[in-house]
């Protein structure tokens, strides 16, 4: 059995994405706030900080337009893929530089001398980023054998680096595999996609954190296959838990399996959407009090309680600054009332 020893019951940390401009503000805020800080990523600030194009750098035959916000895979008869082979062992690490992570290295900068109990950092999970990255033709990499097992060595590398860039400040250190694609997957356009690919891309993934001393988790703002999730190796399962607690609460059999073995809940209670202009403090409360309620029918309560986590539902690069703002008291509010 695994066990997170350094994270408390009903700590906090956040998904990554602000909607600072500046990097230094994003990191004081986060430091502030989390108990489990991360380093934020700034979509606003520039067009390689989106979720894509973030940890596209290294990526073979990729073809980046800053200006007008494009970016494909163009294949030519130049050596990138043989060099990329020829650099990137089972171990390799590739480097996520300032130009597309900001707030990345700003928030490394602030955590010098400093000591925590986990920090989180974060990767796009390997379906949605072969699922969201396309050749100059428009084909989906997913569907691209060759390119689909490259964006994974590709994603496992950086996030070996990550882990090395957090241990020397933290105990633990948490990588997030952040997956919105899920909630479509069984549509037409991915009936092509697998379970046992997904599972392997997953699992694969979540096996390099682990072997490289991180924790993995997986993030999910809406519907999925939780079984698949829980299935996966990751030890932390983040869900929407303000709009999609029915669609996980389903799967309680697998959640109390899950929980025995070490796994974590992160209830991303407090939502991110336009939700948030009209819920309150006690109405989120009494929301989160009726899940665990329903759920302790079927998973003991002390389980439930002693293994739960708490963020918000996604994350805030879309709100303005004044609702992150709220949407983080109000997390702040919901760990106090229910530690």
């Amino acid at each position: 059995m695994y066990h997170l020893t350094m994270i408390n019951p009903m700590s906090t940390t956040g998904i990554g994405s602000l909607p600072h401009l500046d990097p230094e503000e994003a990191c004081r805020l986060v430091l502030e706030t989390f108990d489990i800080p991360f380093w934020p990523q700034l979509p606003r600030s520039s067009f390689l900080e989106w979720m894509i194009p973030q940890y596209s750098e290294g990526m073979p035959f990729i073809r980046i337009d800053a200006g007008s916000e494009t970016m494909f895979i163009d294949r030519d008869r130049g050596d990138e893929l043989e060099r990329f082979y020829e650099t990137c062992s089972d171990e390799c690490r590739i480097a996520i530089s300032d130009d597309y992570a900001r707030g990345l290295h700003s928030f490394i900068r602030m955590i010098r001398g400093r000591r925590f109990s986990a920090l989180k950092g974060q990767i796009t999970g390997p379906m949605t980023f072969t699922l969201g990255l396309k050749d100059r033709e428009g084909r989906l990499v997913f569907f691209d054998e060759e390119l689909r097992q490259i964006s994974l060595m590709l994603l496992q590398a950086k996030a070996r680096w990550q882990i090395d860039q957090l241990r020397p400040h933290c105990e633990e250190v948490i990588i997030f595999l952040d997956e919105p694609i899920f909630s479509a997957l069984g549509s037409s356009t991915y009936l092509g996609v697998s379970r046992e690919e997904t599972l392997r891309l997953l699992s694969e993934t979540t096996s390099t954190i682990s072997g490289a001393g991180g924790i993995p988790g997986i993030h999910c703002c809406g519907s999925a296959d939780w079984t698949l999730i829980m299935e996966s190796g990751a030890k932390i399962l983040n869900f929407d838990a303000y709009g999609y607690f029915e669609n996980l609460a389903i799967y309680h059999a697998e959640i109390n399996a899950f929980l025995e073995e070490g796994g974590y809940l992160a209830w991303g209670i407090v939502p991110t959407t336009g939700e948030i202009e009209k819920e309150t403090f006690e109405s989120l409360a009494q929301r989160f009090e009726g899940s665990l309620k329903s759920l302790s029918r079927h998973v003991p309560k002390d389980t439930l309680m002693s293994r739960s986590i708490l963020s918000p539902s996604c994350g805030t690069g879309s709100r303005s600054l004044g609702e992150t703002l709220r949407i983080f008291q109000l997390l702040i509010r919901l760990k106090e009332a229910f530690a």
